[in-house]
């Protein structure tokens, strides 16, 4: 889960949840613009779900040490087994720019007809990426964005302001007929640029509600073991407070466990990214968790999507453009108990 550009730079929302996103890039096909003949006409009759030219698609990302991580490789290898006219060259995933910069010349050297890469580190990537596209390989360019809009043909990601912001309203909405509420926030790292977007989304939308004061904050790892130290220190040090948002549900697994322990079941919570465990704990309504904010691994199924889409020169359905567009920002869904069950199959172990 890492960051992108400014959000405002990249607010071509698509659909209203990660569901509809796919869907629309599933039929990624040129449309007709109302002409009659013609080219237009010609490229509007390309159904996506029908075998095209064969496109070959080589797919690069960092090592799957994160449920969402290895839900992004997961979504791209099953999307590519959709298509007959696809074959996916996946790399291992490395954390190490080096290595990665290393698999991803490898398959530059192997003249895939496009490239998906979800850099280690943006900056880092950047001139691997300016060389694949020098090459004449289009690159689709998955949520860490590379530091030149010359390294990429496509960008699509998450909404990482937006997330933060629709924490804020469900939790502002809940609470908004309450006095002096008190609400507490587990963000991720602050380290990483997307931490400080989500914190921003989020103080920005509780500014709607004079009502509500953020009194708390800390930081975590986004693992189990830190989601739950930095829970227990936020219980211990605040004992009453009407709602949390935490910003990643890998950690939240661990905060709950720090909730539980503390037999804590007075306030509301709303996390982050869309994992299963998420999905079930909103569905079966035991615990203090009503909702989540996706940061759909779903985009990684889309740029695939998209990476055939450009190896067979067509647009995106439902845009009367003959191409795709330069980039897809995704919509941070809230999923709680009224509409969980059509996320339920998205949600990532």
């Amino acid at each position: 889960m890492e960051q992108h550009a400014n959000p405002s730079r990249r607010r071509m929302l698509i659909g209203t949840a990660a569901v509809s996103a796919g869907a629309m890039l599933t039929a990624c096909t040129s449309n007709d613009a109302g002409t009659k003949g013609g080219a237009a006409q010609a490229l509007a009759s390309a159904s996506s779900d029908k075998p095209g030219k064969h496109v070959t698609i080589g797919f690069a990302g960092p090592q799957a040490d994160h449920g969402w991580l290895n839900a992004i490789n997961v979504n791209a290898r099953n999307r590519a087994k959709n298509y007959k006219d696809v074959t996916l060259e996946i790399t291992e995933g490395s954390n190490d720019t080096a290595t990665q910069i290393g698999q991803i010349e490898t398959l530059i050297n192997k003249k895939v007809d496009i490239l998906v890469i979800l850099p280690a580190d943006g900056k880092a990537l950047t001139q691997v990426g300016l060389k694949a596209m020098r090459a004449g390989i289009p690159v689709v360019n998955l949520d860490r964005i590379f530091n030149s809009p010359q390294a990429y043909r496509c960008w699509i990601g998450g909404d990482n302001y937006g997330m933060g912001l629709n924490a804020g309203h469900y939790i502002g909405e809940k609470l908004k007929g309450k006095s002096d509420a008190r609400v507490i926030e587990l963000a991720g790292m602050d380290t990483l640029e997307l931490t400080k977007q989500r914190t921003q989304g989020f103080d920005d939308a509780l500014k709607n509600y004079p009502n509500i004061k953020k009194v708390a904050r800390q930081a975590a790892e986004f693992t189990v073991e830190s989601g739950q130290a930095k829970m227990a220190a936020l219980l211990q040090a605040n004992k009453k407070f009407d709602a949390l948002w935490n910003h990643d549900d890998d950690q939240g697994i661990g905060a709950l466990r720090a909730i539980k322990q503390a037999a804590r079941d007075d306030f509301l919570m709303v996390g982050g990214a869309g994992a299963l465990s998420a999905f079930q704990a909103i569905k079966a309504g035991n615990s203090v968790l009503q909702a989540t904010v996706l940061y759909p691994p779903t985009m990684a199924a889309s740029a695939i999507d998209l990476a055939r889409a450009l190896g067979q020169s067509k647009g995106l359905g439902g845009l009367a453009e003959f191409e795709i567009p330069s980039s897809v920002t995704l919509y941070s869904a809230v999923v709680d108990k009224t509409n969980v069950d059509q996320y339920m199959p998205t949600g990532f172990n």
